[in-house]
């Protein structure tokens, strides 16, 4: 079966303006000012003049089977479902753990990562938790990342938050060592994905990794940089090293820190190229409020729809559209060593692909090919929805 969408203003991430796609097993098999097509062959023909073509979204932070229980067990926050993550326009998922390795676990992460590829999207998935030693499938970060195909990384590991298990320079160190040969074992990025915190000794074992070590600097990214000032005057110096940084997405109605826009501006002019950045949704996790006692006061929950949310509000304010979509579609695939078919459209790649209205209100997803969500509804829904 072939899809050919005609006539849509594509961007690759790059502008490319109109141009014709053809669709074709499930990867993209052409891209051309024309296509002719023959009748005889079996064609699903889309018309998409005055719509914009752009890959679909790639979410490095997902708590696909639920984050949170800061608060008790009645705070534990539930699995996320498939239509949520396809009308948000996110065609591949990155699975974490976060705070519960207790009640929850890396198996139950790798049976919902194939659970969600078998309903129809990409999804990957970091082995590990906050926590020191973090808890793994195979009893290794390394056999992990080396024999299981979902498992790209290790994280979200917890640094400078009170909610981490505090390790030591050198638990760190050896961690991201485990984690880099693992990948080099597999062909996979083997990256250390650091959650950041709030505390005073902000990014300093990152920044003795570099200096202390011989591992590269693209072996970990730090994410939540912008929750507070201090954060993300370190996450450019880090950047300038060399480093890449993960934003969290807030949208509207949650507040993370510094507002992304404001973030965004700052880490630019200070000479960080775009392609070191990429944002996220934390969504299914909790964004729990402590007191400066440490005591939980309020608490939230991350929505995959804020990616999208975040997406529309800088391009809003001129943010320059491909940049923008390299922060969530190729800079992303780059991140977990994907980029060979995922983050842009290219023959040859996966066909992962967004149809925009021209407001950017989603119309049409695609999922290696296969329609997800037409007219802004999802057509395929997960099993339990």
């Amino acid at each position: 079966m072939f899809t050919l969408i005609r006539n849509g203003y594509l961007y690759t991430p790059d502008e490319r303006g109109k141009a014709d796609l053809l669709l074709a097993t499930g990867k993209i098999a052409k891209i051309a000012d024309r296509i002719d097509f023959p009748e005889s062959l079996d064609a699903k023909v889309v018309e998409a003049d005055g719509k914009i073509i752009t890959p679909g979204f790639i979410d490095l932070h997902v708590h696909i089977i639920g984050g949170g229980g800061e608060g008790g067990p009645a705070t534990r926050v539930p699995e996320i479902q498939l239509s949520r993550i396809t009308t948000a326009g996110v065609t591949t998922v990155v699975g974490v753990l976060g705070t519960d390795d207790v009640t929850r676990h890396p198996e139950s992460l790798l049976a919902k990562a194939q659970g969600l590829e078998q309903e129809g999207i990409s999804a990957y998935m970091m082995t590990g938790s906050y926590q020191f030693p973090p808890p793994t499938i195979t009893g290794s970060v390394r056999k992990d990342i080396a024999l299981i195909p979902h498992v790209v990384g290790v994280g979200e590991i917890a640094l400078s938050d009170h909610r981490s298990s505090q390790p030591t320079f050198e638990e760190f160190v050896h961690l991201v060592a485990e984690a880099r040969v693992g990948g080099l074992m597999s062909g996979k990025a083997g990256v250390v994905q650091v959650h950041m915190g709030e505390g005073k000794r902000g990014l300093e074992y990152l920044f003795r990794l570099v200096e202390e070590t011989e591992i590269p600097i693209t072996q970990v990214f730090p994410t939540h940089v912008t929750r507070t000032p201090e954060l993300i005057e370190e996450a450019i110096r880090f950047a300038r090293m060399g480093g890449h940084m993960d934003i969290t997405a807030s949208g509207e109605q949650l507040s993370f820190g510094t507002k992304t826009g404001d973030a965004l501006r700052q880490i630019l002019s200070a000479g960080v190229p775009i392609e070191q950045i990429s944002l996220s949704s934390d969504s299914n996790g909790s964004m729990p409020v402590f007191n400066e006692k440490g005591s939980l006061v309020g608490l939230a929950v991350g929505e995959i729809g804020n990616l999208l949310e975040e997406f529309r509000a800088l391009v809003t304010e001129q943010f320059p559209v491909p940049d923008i979509l390299k922060c969530l579609t190729l800079n992303a695939a780059g991140r977990i060593k994907k980029g060979w078919d995922k983050g842009s459209i290219e023959p040859g790649k996966d066909a992962d692909i967004l149809v925009f209205d021209p407001d950017w209100t989603i119309d049409r997803v695609y999922c290696k090919g296969k329609l997800m969500v037409s007219g802004g509804d999802a057509l395929i829904k997960g099993t339990f929805e």
